[in-house]
Order: structure tokens, then sequence, then C-alpha cells
């Protein structure tokens, strides 16, 4: 077997950054070249939610750093499914990431993604008051593994359709 078979993961070794879209912070994570695994990266910060310029310039900054050639947005739907002001506020991020990158900017479902990295802190023990330094990026570590969890789980339907 010459390890070609899927569509996903043996032809596409890229890396890919996962965000986390926030008022005023985008939590950052990166896959690694193999796209099995995400690793948290950093939170860029700005002043308010209008100052997008520098966070933009950090994101292309990170993107030749890790050489990705995607990026993953969470998009923040609610609970019924429905887009809301942050979801519209996701989708215009994503327009400026394309025009500022070139790159493709997938959007993923990032409900309950804060819910679950803050009880994945608390769980391991991190102090509610240190907990706000690291959520964001853990929250773009679960909204990126979710992708590439379901870029395998193609894979392996594909896989398995080839046999």
């Amino acid at each position: 077997m010459n390890g070609t078979k899927g569509t996903g993961r043996q032809e596409n070794r890229m890396r890919i950054l996962g965000l986390d879209f926030g008022s005023k912070t985008v939590g950052v994570a990166v896959s690694d070249p193999l796209g099995i695994t995400a690793q948290p990266v950093e939170i860029v910060r700005r002043k308010s939610e209008s100052k997008l310029r520098q966070t933009l310039a950090r994101i292309e900054e990170l993107v030749r750093e890790y050489g990705a050639e995607k990026l993953v947005l969470g998009l923040p739907k609610n609970m019924n499914n429905t887009l809301g002001e942050r979801a519209e506020k996701s989708l215009a991020f994503k327009e400026m990431l394309e025009k500022r990158t070139g790159l493709p900017v997938v959007m993923w479902d990032e409900r309950l993604t804060t819910v679950a990295a803050n009880r994945a802190m608390m769980e391991g023990g991190v102090r509610r008051e240190n907990r706000g330094q690291y959520v964001d990026a853990l929250a773009a570590t679960l909204i990126l593994q979710g992708y590439l969890d379901s870029l395998a789980a193609s894979d392996t339907r594909n896989a398995e359709d080839d046999e």
C-alpha cells in the first residue's frame, strides 16, 4: 500500500491555523504538518473591537511563520442553529482574512468551545483568575481539532469506500 488512499490527510500535508474570533481577542492554534493534532499558539489582543489592522497583520505573520495554507475560523452559531450578531462579525472577519492572506478560510461551528475550554482548564487545575489568559487559544485549538477530526473521519470513510 502506498498510503495515498482517501482524499484528505495523505494528499494535503499542510499546516492549518485555527482562529477563535472575539470582541477584543483572537485565539490562534496551529495543526501539526500531518493535520492530526492542534496546538495553541497565542492570543492576539486589541484595544477595541474595531481595531483590526494590527490583528490581521499579526495573523498574516503567523501564516508565514507556520507556512499555513488554510485558515479555520470559528462560527459562533446560536444554539438553535441561527446566525446572530457575533456570527455576522465573524463572517465579515472571514472576508478580511481572505483578502489579507489570500488563503481559503473555512468556517467551523464553534458552539460550546469556550465552555469546553473553561471546563478543561478547571479540570486541569487552572485557577479561575488565570483561565482568561488561556481560554481563547484553547478554544481555537478545540475549533481546529474538530475540523481536523472531521477530515480524518472523511478519510476513513473514503478509504473504506475504496476497498
